[in-house]
């Protein structure tokens, strides 16, 4: 009996046991598509201190009780580590993939193949924008490559016009005449090429406005390309649309309601403005304390929390917030910086700049007579507000960019206005960029070193190539 047991044991065919039963033997390129998306939106939204510590940088918020991250300490938590991971390894990783099956998929239109690949290096650009900007020369051309296991790092004064050709070439290649992906796996515009062509055109504009002060000639160029065929309304923001239910919730909901924290507060910096320009958006951006009253607590500082405002969940909390990737806010307020700079973009400074304040105040459920009455005040009104353009629209748009920490961390940098003095108990001075992190320090030391070198020395306060002032 042993015997024919184990002669019927040898000549089974058990085969069949090496079949995945649970996991997917191939993803389709529109699920890669839109899991990227997702992962940008939710790394740009969150208010995960081990990973998005820009409200703090910006003085939006501060913290009730712990300190440490908005006092500049991004070490302690491997915050740039985080941050470098979302974007190479949750964003990239996937669209590198999502254009690998695209490109070997001989089912698809040619036409709706061209608008899909489009669009995956779209969002591509777009990462490589935020890694640009966070760290200043990172891994580029040896990036995701499996080859590679110690990336060199390229010259972000390089790598960033290369992003730049390739978006232009992005929006020339969208034809609106043919499909992209479907409603299921476009989160942003539902396969409407034609808004895709807006939101790229948008991107194309902020990506320019960053070279202004360093290369006015570039900057020109690539915003006079962007102006007619950029986002011109607030239909046709870049928006992630969260939904109601978990798991697909806006991250902020399950970190501000479902957590329960009692640390996030709003910051004295904005509060203080909001409350003098008896600002419409006070009381959607922030909900009053115990007492009725509007407060914010010093950054960096410890606070009572229950006599704070803290982020209130009309468009901060809520499930169903959307998060957002490009809007018609930030698009009015660069065209009035370009007009300022005397690029060729149709209206005046002061009409964009109105608009743009109009639109965030509509945006956080304000009303155009809201939006009047604001714009009326000597301290708003484009001819009477303080300072140069730069000091005016930047003071602005640091309102208007609230819960879109990263956008304004770059404006503020970039702009340099509102001057923000340093949180009480600052570790460094102003971060003008993340250091790198940790893993490429000890595991890819050699191209770490060049890298910091060839930036100015891998501190927070070491400006990139673009910042200039």
């Amino acid at each position: 009996m042993t015997v024919m047991l184990l002669a019927s044991a040898c000549t089974k065919d058990i085969s069949k046991y090496n079949v995945e039963t649970k996991r997917a033997a191939a993803v389709p390129a529109g699920s890669l598509f839109s899991n990227a998306v997702k992962s940008l939106s939710d790394g740009l939204t969150t208010a995960d201190i081990n990973s998005n510590i820009f409200r703090h940088v910006v003085k939006h918020w501060g913290q009730a009780v712990i300190q440490e991250e908005a006092q500049y300490d991004f070490a302690t938590r491997s915050v740039p580590q985080a941050w470098w991971t979302t974007m190479y390894r949750d964003v990239l990783s996937d669209l590198q993939q999502s254009t690998t099956v695209l490109t070997g998929d001989a089912t698809l239109i040619p036409a709706v193949k061209t608008n899909q690949l489009a669009i995956v290096d779209i969002i591509n650009v777009y990462a490589y924008y935020v890694l640009v900007t966070s760290f200043g020369n990172v891994p580029y051309t040896d990036a995701l490559d499996n080859t590679k296991l110690f990336p060199v790092y390229d010259d972000a004064k390089i790598v960033y016009p290369d992003l730049l050709q390739r978006l232009a070439a992005d929006i020339a290649k969208l034809n609106p005449a043919s499909g992209g992906f479907s409603a299921t796996e476009d989160f942003i515009y539902k396969g409407n090429v034609t808004q895709w062509i807006s939101f790229a055109s948008s991107l194309q504009m902020k990506m320019g406005m960053l070279l202004a002060d360093v290369n006015s000639t570039a900057a020109k160029a690539a915003v006079e390309a962007a102006d007619a065929k950029a986002i011109s309304s607030a239909t046709d923001n870049a928006l992630v649309k969260y939904q109601a239910a978990s798991p697909n919730n806006n991250p902020l909901y399950n970190q501000l309601i479902l957590a329960g924290r009692t640390d996030f507060i709003a910051a004295k910096d904005l509060m203080d403005q909001l409350i003098t320009l008896s600002d419409p958006r006070k009381g959607k951006f922030f909900s009053a304390n115990k007492a009725g009253q509007y407060v914010g607590g010093v950054v960096g500082q410890a606070s009572n929390f229950t006599d704070m405002s803290k982020p209130d969940t009309f468009k901060v909390a809520a499930p169903d917030a959307p998060g957002v990737l490009m809007d018609y806010v930030e698009t009015e307020f660069f065209r009035a910086e370009a007009k300022e700079r005397g690029f060729n973009v149709a209206g005046t400074a002061e009409e964009h700049y109105n608009k743009a304040i109009t639109a965030s105040i509509i945006y956080w459920g304000g009303t155009a007579s809201d939006a009047s009455t604001y714009l009326l005040k000597p301290a708003v009104a484009y001819t009477t507000a303080a300072g140069n353009y730069k000091q005016k629209i930047g003071f602005q748009k640091w309102i208007g960019l609230y819960n879109r920490p990263f956008d304004g961390w770059t404006e503020l940098r970039r702009l340099d206005y509102p001057q923000l003095s340093l949180p009480l108990g600052a570790k460094s001075g102003f971060p003008n960029r993340l250091t790198y992190p940790n893993n490429e320090q000890q595991l890819n030391g050699d191209n770490y070193t060049s890298a910091a070198a060839a930036i100015g020395g891998d501190k927070v306060e070491t400006k990139l190539f673009w910042d200039t002032f």
